[in-house]
């Protein structure tokens, strides 16, 4: 079979496959029919959720509009300026306690993506409600092997009390697949990888060392042969990326996963950096090989007192965050908001260095930032500090907007909208925002 008949031929859900394992690929021009040159490549969200709030006046720019500036704790985002709009005012009011007493940093994380007030108990009965990226999740299910990614850093907890009556289930679970079930969170990376790239390996069929690459060398041989010559390019960077993160998951496996106590000091400084770009980078994979289009990343639980020695913060970041105006602290607390800020941009980097059609993978892309609560120390649910990244495929619009007083979920359904799943409403909202998109 000649070479030119297969151009253009490819589906865009080709895989490389092997006994035990099926890779996904990303998109090829080769899968791109002629007559569909000015195909737009798909959109895609990815939820990045810090706990235990913010200072407040090291994050919010002093200006509005789209020359804002960038304050200390938002500043390792400055070079995405133009694909970045900073949203002041916006709440989460189902998060305060509407008699329901103590438990705040529990709620903040129930209602952050639902929009719903979760019910009090530290056992039986959770309920909350279907998060947003679920809602975005169903709009894409069918069109990728994995309907969605949730992601975090440290360990889940889903049952037992975390937070004054409140289920631990509430304090580190993101995503809610139904009100009642929160989808929790995968924090061994390569559990992660293996979900990626379809690996399934068991003692009696492969080696727990063999390499991905290894089974599907074959099917990549072959199809290297009926492509052409950019797409064979791309598909060796792509590969060698694979074999990147294999290699360094196997480098990371002398680091143990599991998460110590938050109440006990860590002696040495923990590779927290690497840990998160790993997750990043397979999060990233996971996008460019079009396994999934829907992702969240919990970098902490709510409530997380873990200490941050390799920032010279000793002390807990839960505790610090309690600052009672202490200087010392609210600088603390402004090197952690800092440090996720990086992480954050680092994420961002990747989108914009892949590209998908002739586009970065940043291009139609839409990443939430952000934390339910605002200011750690009084709790508070409103004027929430959030970030919108990404241009979504030109709908959203960079600048810095204050909504003073309005429902965080006037955001999701905006966004929704932008991903191509409008809903009415959604949570509290009362409309979509105003000023968001470049059409509004």
């Amino acid at each position: 079979m000649r070479r030119t008949s297969l151009l253009c031929s490819l589906p865009r859900r080709t895989l490389l496959r092997g006994v035990g394992a099926a890779l996904g690929l990303p998109l090829l021009d080769a899968m791109i029919p002629a007559q569909a040159a000015a195909h737009r490549p798909p959109a895609r969200l990815a939820v990045l959720y810090l706990a235990n709030g913010v200072p407040m006046g090291d994050w919010t720019p002093q200006r509005e509009g789209p020359g804002f500036d960038f304050r200390r704790c938002l500043a390792p985002l400055s070079r995405h300026a133009g694909a970045l709009s900073i949203l002041t005012g916006l709440a989460q009011n189902n998060g305060c306690a509407r008699g329901d007493g103590p438990g705040d940093h529990a709620r903040a994380m129930a209602s952050f993506l639902t929009g719903c007030h979760p019910r009090k108990t530290a056992g039986a009965g959770i309920r909350a409600g279907v998060s947003m990226d679920q809602v975005a999740a169903a709009h894409f299910a069918g069109l990728t092997p994995l309907r969605s990614l949730e992601l975090g850093i440290e360990s889940n907890a889903l049952s037992g009390e975390c937070d004054s009556g409140y289920s631990c289930a509430y304090s580190s679970s993101l995503s809610w697949r139904s009100p009642t079930l929160p989808a929790g969170k995968e924090i061994d990376p390569g559990r992660v990888f293996d979900r990626i790239y379809g690996v399934s390996r068991s003692d009696h069929h492969q080696p727990a060392r063999t390499s991905v690459l290894d089974l599907v060398r074959n099917d990549a041989s072959r199809l290297v042969t009926v492509v052409g010559g950019s797409d064979r390019a791309k598909i060796e960077e792509y590969l060698g990326g694979v074999r990147e993160l294999e290699l360094r998951m196997e480098a990371a496996k002398t680091v143990p996963f599991a998460e110590p106590p938050f109440d006990r000091p860590e002696s040495i400084p923990p590779a927290l950096d690497q840990r998160i770009r790993l997750m990043l980078d397979l999060l990233l994979a996971a996008f460019e090989a079009d396994r999934t289009r829907v992702a969240t990343l919990l970098f902490t639980n709510e409530a997380s007192n873990r200490s941050y020695p390799f920032l010279g913060v000793p002390e807990g970041h839960h505790d610090i965050s309690h600052h009672g105006g202490s200087p010392e602290k609210q600088e603390k607390l402004a090197r952690i908001t800092r440090f996720y800020s990086e992480q954050v941009a680092y994420f961002l980097d990747g989108l914009a260095r892949r590209r998908e059609a002739g586009r970065s993978l940043l291009e139609g892309s839409v990443v939430v930032y952000g934390s339910g609560l605002s200011d750690g120390d009084k709790h508070s649910h409103d004027d929430l500090p959030i970030v919108v990244a990404g241009k979504g495929h030109g709908w959203l619009r960079a600048a810095h907007r204050r909504y003073p007083k309005t429902p965080l979920c006037n955001l999701f359904v905006s966004v929704l909208a932008g991903l191509g799943a409008p809903v009415e409403r959604f949570g509290d909202s009362t409309g979509a925002l105003e000023g968001l998109d470049r059409n509004g």
